[in-house]
């Protein structure tokens, strides 16, 4: 049985700044504030959260195989 990651690094598409956060596990992040450029990041089309469409790991939900917010 695999551990469920809760890091992951959120790159922005605006400005390429990077940084490591933590991810939600009761909740999807439907926006993220870029600290660099202060840009607001969406998911892509098709993609649950910030950290499915721009993080180096998927969401919780999606790691576990389960349904997620959307």
């Amino acid at each position: 049985m695999s551990t469920t990651v809760l890091e992951s690094i959120l790159t922005c598409p605006n400005c390429s700044f990077a940084k490591q956060e933590t991810m939600p596990t009761n909740a999807c992040q439907f926006y993220y504030e870029c600290e660099s450029c202060k840009a607001i990041i969406r998911p892509k089309a098709g993609d649950c959260c910030v950290f499915c469409s721009y993080g180096s790991v998927k969401c919780p939900p999606i790691q576990e195989q389960r349904s997620c917010c959307g």
